[in-house]
């Protein structure tokens, strides 16, 4: 098995659920007798809430390297935002970062979606480092909240998903931007954030839902078993 390089911390309720599938998966294909080689760095999630682009850049290229002079021969970010250093990071290394945005595009290529809605944190929603990767290599259309649900979003992932805490308010809300945007062209819904499949399940809603976590996690275990 080739050895994996995990980072995260943002949120550690997400870095479990990595961990967990991970070993999961690799043990429903080759038996509970072994498990991965994975190296675990996790960083200080206050990182990325003072959304200081450069220092996070810059945290994330320290820590790649460090995993890759520890022996790992690809990394996986453990959350969706900071996806946002890959095409800073990935440069500056030797060994590649498996991005969630190409494990989410293959998916949908096999589920013949070709327009999404993107769901999250607003970091998520408004960057391009998901939406860009879909396009340019999948072919796939993004499509996000209205401009005045953002912020809502926003608060609901980071003061209570990534906090471990899950309210039928906070279900409700997401349940309600699902309908819109597929009332706006959306064949699939991306949950964006990692805590998000935790909060909302697919027979909750008539489109299918693109658990990022979930994709991720096999692909990590595509990589290792190849």
């Amino acid at each position: 098995m080739k050895t994996l390089g995990l980072i995260g911390g943002t949120s550690w309720h997400s870095t479990i659920e990595y961990y967990k599938l991970i070993n999961e998966l690799v043990g429903n294909k080759i038996g509970t007798q072994s498990n991965p080689p994975l190296i675990i760095h996790s960083i200080n999630i206050e990182l990325m809430r003072e959304q200081n682009i450069e220092k996070i850049n810059a945290k994330y290229l320290d820590v790649s390297r460090k995993l890759e002079q520890a022996g790992a021969q690809a990394i996986v970010i453990c959350a969706n935002t900071p996806h946002m250093t890959y095409e800073y990071v990935q440069p500056k290394i030797n060994i590649p970062i498996l991005h969630i945005a190409d494990a989410t595009g293959n998916e949908a290529k096999k589920q013949g979606l070709k327009t999404l809605g993107l769901l999250g944190n607003k970091p998520t929603m408004t960057g391009d480092f998901i939406p860009k990767i879909l396009k340019t290599k999948h072919h796939i259309e993004t499509i996000i909240p209205e401009e005045h649900c953002l912020g809502q979003a926003h608060n609901y992932v980071s003061k209570e998903l990534t906090q471990g805490i899950f309210t039928d308010k906070a279900k409700q809300f997401f349940l309600n931007q699902i309908n819109l945007l597929v009332k706006s062209g959306a064949e699939g819904i991306i949950l964006g954030c990692t805590e998000l499949p935790l909060l909302i399940n697919q027979d909750e809603t008539i489109v299918p839902l693109l658990a990022t976590t979930d994709l991720h996690a096999q692909r990590a275990v595509e990589f290792i078993l190849s």
